[in-house]
């Protein structure tokens, strides 16, 4: 009865971990590139009691042995990269990536970040920055006085000034991608740093040869978060939860008859 009471306090603080996950992913649902996270389980240690496969005469084995569980664990979150649905803006400098690449952001501490959102703006210099005014890298630094900024597919920034027709580059926008997106480290402000489980990014120009994807100027990327399916895994979560806490107390109960046996 001791392992069932561990047992059933590990399925329940399993399934508080999955409500905690769930919570975040319902509250950044309208979080333009957010990555749901999904919450994975696996079983604890076995007690053998007695070995499957073990002696039981002469000629004979146990067929199936007995072994008691120890319980359950959240061992991962893994974020799930299913692309988001597209909105319209009509703002020139918000892009979406149509495929798996993402957009490179050089942080204030000179490291190199990496995003699936596009609402980039402009600061005093011109230079094309992220909401937190972290500039995009390779840099890119539009005029104060250009008056149509276009960004096509592969990623070719270019822009018109008054009186003149022909069309100035001001830059590349590169993609960068990576073999196991879901092993890149989330360090929040839609920010993702890349890490031994998610491999070297590689790097490209939007619509090039690896398959990173193309861009499409005056869109945003919502959230992949689905609100119906993450309200169906918090009530199947709630029922685990349940159910667990009911072992607890028919655990409890059996111990109080054990401790009435002498009276």
């Amino acid at each position: 009865m001791i392992r069932a009471l561990f047992s059933a306090g590990s399925g329940m603080s399993a399934q508080q971990t999955n409500v905690d996950n769930i919570a975040h992913n319902l509250a950044n649902a309208n979080t333009v590139g957010f990555k749901v996270r999904r919450a994975q389980f696996q079983d604890l240690l076995y007690q053998t009691m007695v070995q499957p496969g073990a002696a039981a005469g002469a000629q004979t084995t146990v067929p199936s042995g007995l072994q008691i569980g120890l319980g359950a664990r959240t061992f991962a979150n893994e974020i799930i990269f299913t692309q988001g649905s597209f909105m319209q803006t009509s703002n020139p400098l918000d892009l979406v990536i149509e495929g798996r690449g993402f957009f490179q952001v050089r942080r204030p501490n000179g490291e190199i970040g990496y995003t699936r959102a596009g609402q980039f703006q402009m600061n005093r210099d011109g230079i094309l920055v992220t909401g937190d005014g972290d500039p995009v890298e390779p840099q890119i630094t539009i005029p104060a006085e250009a008056q149509a900024i276009s960004i096509a597919q592969d990623g070719t920034v270019s822009f018109q000034q008054a009186g003149q027709t022909a069309a100035q580059i001001a830059g590349q926008i590169q993609l960068a991608a990576f073999v196991n997106p879901a092993g890149l480290n989330n360090i929040g402000r839609n920010l993702y740093l890349p890490t031994d489980a998610s491999g070297e990014p590689v790097i490209g120009n939007p619509g090039g040869q690896e398959g990173i994807g193309s861009l499409m100027q005056g869109y945003t990327e919502q959230s992949n978060v689905s609100v119906v399916e993450e309200f169906i895994n918090l009530i199947m979560s709630q029922r685990a939860y349940e159910a667990n806490s009911k072992v607890v107390r028919a655990a409890d109960e059996m111990y109080q008859q054990v401790n009435n046996l002498g009276r």
